[in-house]
């Protein structure tokens, strides 16, 4: 729940928001970086409010139907910049798939193996370039925490290319 908490206490700390539209910003956005998905977002959202971290109104627009929108109280924001602080400074180990791949590498052939990698490196090499482009792309200049986030994403991939060529030419 904490993951969940801090990901739907930050989306409220850029105003109120309704359910639905908090659940297209977790799955068009924040799945894509932080591999969030969110089965139901109203049972979380009843929860904080319990907590005292939520507020929630009832708001109508012309014939639309009422919606419940919800806002972050007092609490909410204390609990969220200690969510931030907290998370800044959590140095979980990154899982990669491709750690239990080199653990059981020796059971492959070895030109299979270098051919899988090669692939592998193949496809990190067009992310990348798709990852540049984007960063480079009108699109995104004025969002700086998707451009943060993707330049991290990018270091990482670059990271993972290095290793990959050195253990080509290992194996």
């Amino acid at each position: 729940m904490m993951d969940q908490e801090f990901i739907l206490l930050g989306l409220l700390r850029q105003g109120p928001k309704h359910g639905y539209e908090i659940k297209v910003k977790v799955r068009e956005i924040l799945s894509l970086f932080a591999g969030v998905r969110l089965k139901s977002i109203y049972y979380p959202l009843k929860i904080l409010e319990k907590k005292g971290l939520l507020a929630k109104a009832v708001v109508k627009k012309g014939k639309r139907p009422a919606r419940f929108v919800y806002c972050l109280t007092s609490v909410g924001k204390a609990r969220f910049e200690a969510l931030l602080n907290k998370s800044l400074l959590d140095f979980k180990r990154p899982q990669f798939t491709l750690d239990l791949s080199l653990y059981f590498l020796s059971y492959l052939p070895v030109n299979l193996a270098r051919r899988r990698l090669a692939a592998r490196l193949s496809i990190l090499k067009k992310i990348s370039l798709g990852i540049e482009k984007l960063l480079n792309s009108r699109d995104l200049k004025g969002s700086l925490p998707h451009s943060r986030i993707l330049e991290h994403n990018l270091c990482l991939l670059r990271a993972e290319s290095v290793f990959l060529s050195s253990l080509l030419k290992k194996i």
